[in-house]
Order: C-alpha cells, then structure tokens, then sequence
C-alpha cells in the first residue's frame, strides 16, 4: 500500500481565524495571509460568501504551512489553555454540531513527527522516539481501518450502558464521524508543527518508516499512558468488553537482567508474579506502597524527556494523594455528573481491572446510589479535570454519629488508563539502552512488528 493520509480535526468554534503562511489553493484561486471563517445558518461565511465546505491546499505538500489561531489543548485538564498552532499540509474548514471544525489533512509520516514531539519532549532517547513511532503509527491505522468498517456496516456503535442501579460508559475515538482523529489527549496529542522537532525525531520516524505492530494479522490497537503505576490494564476494564491478548496483565518491572533479553512474552520481566489487583485487599496493598517497577522513578533527566513544561507541572503519578471535605467532594460529584447525591457516605470498589483501576464504582449518597464506570467516567466524576487514574483507595475521616464522613482521601497509582505503552516506563528502557523492539514488545505481549508500506 501507499503511505495514507489522516484527517485530524484540530478546532471546533463558531469562528476560525487562520493565516496562510504561503499562497494555497481554494478553488483553483491562490489565496495567503490572514483569514477569517464564521459559522452562519448551518454554512460556512468566508469573505462574504456562504460555503458547504472549504479545502485549502498547500502547493508544496513538504514547506507550505499554515497557522491557526487560539487552538484549546489540554481539553478538560488541569493545565488546559490556549496557543497558536503551525500545520503542514490542507486546511479542510466544515459544518459540524452548530459550529465549524478545522481539519488538517497531512501525510502519516508527517503528522507522526508531530505527535512524537507533542506527546513527550523531542529530546527523549532515539529507541524511546522509535517505539513511540511504531506505536502512534499503529494506533492511527488500526483506528483508521475500525472506522471504515464501523461506516460499511452501517452499525450503531454504543459506549454505554445504563440501568436504574447502573451507570457505565467509556470514552473512545468512536465518535469522530468527519474525520480520523482528533488533536487533544482524547486521541493522540498533535500539535502540528508547533514544537520544535529534531533530527531525532526524525531520525526514528525514517527508521521505522511503515512499521506496525500487528497480532493474529490485524494491526494492534496500541493504546498508550503516562504512568501504568506499577502493573499493566486490560482493554476491556477501559473501553468495550473486548479482550486483545497483546494488552495483557503484567509487571512493569525494574529488575530485567539484559537488554538482550529475548522479544517474546517468555522473558525474565515477564515471569516476575503479579498479584492479583482484581481483588480488594491485594489492589489495597499495591496502591498504599511503591513496588519496584521501570515507571517508578523521580529522575528528572529521564521525566524531562518524556513530558512537556506542561506536562511536568503534574510531579507526583506513580503514587499520589488527593483529599476533599464532605461539602468539597458532594458539590463536585453533582457538578461533573449532573446527579444530586446528597451528602456522600461512600465510595465503594465495585470492580477492579489488573492494574487495580477501579472499573466500577458505587457512589452512596443520602439522596441517590449509583454504581459508575469505566474508568474515565470515575475519573471525570472524581475531579474538576481527571484524577490521574482510577487506581486508588478510599480513606473517610471525621464521621459523624450519623455516619457522614467529614473528609474524603483518595489515594491513587498511575497516570491515565494504564493500557499498553507506559510513557515513564518506556522512556527509563531507553535511557537503559533497551531497543525500541524490545521496548514494544515487553508492552505489547506476543505481538509482531511488521512493514506495511515502504
């Protein structure tokens, strides 16, 4: 096959302003310099004409760029704010929800350099940028090739469900129906040509050119996190009851005898017993400590490869702490679920997956009961942005005679879902001297690296 391309949707406003840095096409017009777009009665209203659509295409695919203006990252985070973002390639403006999206169409290879340097920092070690490569190139085409069947089949894909004691949902990439992805963590974080890129970057998305993790013939689903926290989740307690053997339970462990260790699921690392975090008291005792594993570190050379200056304003993840007063948490819980629950009497573990993220969670209040999941939902309800994970203990202080607790601790392990490539971990391999094949498949179990095009 020949190298695709990717439609990744970068701006949802009822205005866009951009600036074409170099003359493109619209129509057969050469048009540049600054422009403004407004959603106007269901059209697109750009120099006082009304438009279903606009492409804007660059003459010289590889130099031609253009800039768009007060893009949102981090949606729904703690550090989420606003910049100017660079973009290689078309500019496709379309109608879409009430509101117009800008949509960058670009060559996989080139929005690859992008997401390696705005995923981590472009400085991370060369086996640590390949891996990541592979991975980002395999998630985009495996999710590519899923919405393409979604489409032909014409089926209803839901990412809930719901009953009177009930309420579980996952979040995926499913719901982008005009186009492949989109820029924020919600996908894969892609800033165009924003951060400055390396020859390193470049260097390891040359060297792995085409390569794609696959696994019984289909191309993995290579999901990836910050922090596993210490022991790998399953697809299943993320997203849709769906088990990949390749995203499999186990250790994320520091004591690995050799770089030269075999790349099959058989070796040393891999051996190493993981309890079972399913189960209450064992999850209890893995997220009070801090077991031995490549994610757990504090080293700041290694952590400064691996997360941007925003990123590194969150400095605990492998184990972290957060508290709440009874008022705190009851105000919050209504606000992020829309569910008046009272006042909150507990937090109770359901289900837990095999990294020990909470799947399912029942909240007790003096109003209402609900049991919520999967992860991210729990996360969201949790936190005015996202807790770090869903992998955590609940400690309740202060409770009164009638059984009201005063003060809420939560105390978690990891950052994000925990499925697939763990950033931290990744990154202190590579500064181990670990090839990037090695890299991929102690995350990946049994998994194969193939080339899909030249």
């Amino acid at each position: 096959m020949n190298e695709p391309k990717v439609h990744v949707g970068i701006l949802f406003e009822p205005q866009i302003e951009f600036t074409l840095l170099n003359p493109y096409r619209m129509d057969g017009t050469l048009v540049s310099g600054k422009q403004v777009v407004t959603y106007n009665e269901g059209k697109i209203l750009w120099n006082g004409r009304c438009y279903e659509e606009l492409l804007f295409e660059p003459q010289h695919e590889s130099t031609d760029a253009f800039e768009l203006l007060d893009v949102t990252i981090g949606i729904n985070f703690h550090w989420e704010r606003k910049e100017d973002q660079r973009f290689l390639g078309a500019l496709k403006i379309i109608v879409e929800n009430g509101k117009l999206t800008g949509i960058n169409v670009i060559h996989v290879e080139d929005y690859l350099t992008s997401v390696i340097s705005s995923e981590m920092s472009a400085t991370a070690s060369l086996e640590l940028l390949k891996a990541h490569a592979v991975i980002s190139r395999s998630w985009l085409l495996a999710q590519i090739q899923k919405n393409k069947e979604i489409a032909e089949a014409n089926t209803e894909y839901s990412t809930f469900t719901q009953t009177e004691e009930e309420l579980i949902r996952w979040y995926d990439r499913e719901d982008h129906t005009r186009f492949d992805v989109c820029a924020d963590d919600h996908c894969q974080r892609y800033q165009g040509i924003t951060r400055a890129s390396t020859d390193m970057v470049k260097q390891a998305i040359a060297a792995t050119r085409g390569q794609v993790l696959t696994s019984d013939q289909k191309i993995c689903d290579a999901r990836f996190s910050k922090c596993c926290g210490g022991a790998f989740e399953e697809f299943q307690y993320c997203w849709e009851d769906l088990k990949h053997s390749y995203l499999a339970k186990q250790r994320d462990y520091q004591g690995a005898s050799s770089i030269t260790a075999p790349h099959t699921a058989d070796s040393q690392w891999s051996m190493v017993q993981t309890p079972d975090l399913t189960q209450e008291a064992e999850a209890d005792r893995w997220i009070r400590t801090s077991p031995e594993a490549f994610c757990n570190t504090t080293d700041k050379k290694i952590l400064s490869q691996v997360l941007n200056n925003y990123d590194q304003e969150t400095t605990d993840f492998y184990r972290w702490k957060v508290e709440y007063t009874q008022d705190e948490l009851a105000k919050l819980i209504q606000q992020r679920s829309g569910i008046d629950y009272g006042q909150i009497i507990d937090l109770i573990p359901i289900a837990r997956g095999t990294s020990a993220r909470l799947w399912k969670l029942k909240i007790v209040g003096t109003k209402k009961t609900l049991i919520i999941g999967k992860e991210l939902e729990i996360r969201r309800t949790l936190s005015s942005s996202h807790l770090y994970s869903s992998a955590f203990v609940v400690d309740k202080e202060e409770v009164s005679s009638k059984g009201i607790p005063g003060r809420f601790i939560l105390t978690g392990a990891g950052w994000g879902h925990g499925a697939g490539l763990c950033q931290i971990g990744a990154a202190v391999m590579g500064e181990k001297g670990y090839p990037y094949d090695t890299i991929l498949l102690h995350y990946y179990i049994g998994a194969n690296i193939d080339k899909l095009y030249a």
